[in-house]
């Protein structure tokens, strides 16, 4: 399962998934393109392992990790309680 998390203003999503029974979560990161259709990449909790990058650059990686990094707290907590609408009790 993968929940919501943030949109960017440039319409970059960032969702998460549930977290696995080794501890780790995946962090989706994901924006339509024209010319490729979605650029996107994976970065996987609490490591910080990046994995997949399909057309974004060193320099949105490094934007998108100072964001997941300094969120990092909440995606794990949100993770182990069914996204953030059940962890908010929404």
């Amino acid at each position: 399962m993968m929940y919501p998390f943030m949109t960017l203003e440039d319409e970059t999503e960032i969702v998460y998934s549930e977290m696995q029974k080794d501890g780790m979560v995946k962090v989706y990161i994901e924006r339509s393109d024209a010319e490729y259709g979605f650029r996107h990449a994976t970065c996987w909790l609490p490591q910080y392992r990046w994995e997949d990058i399909y057309h974004f650059s060193e320099e949105e990686i490094k934007k998108f990790e100072e964001i997941i990094r300094s969120t990092a707290h909440l995606i794990m907590e949100f993770s182990q309680e069914g996204g953030f609408e059940n962890a908010s009790n929404l």
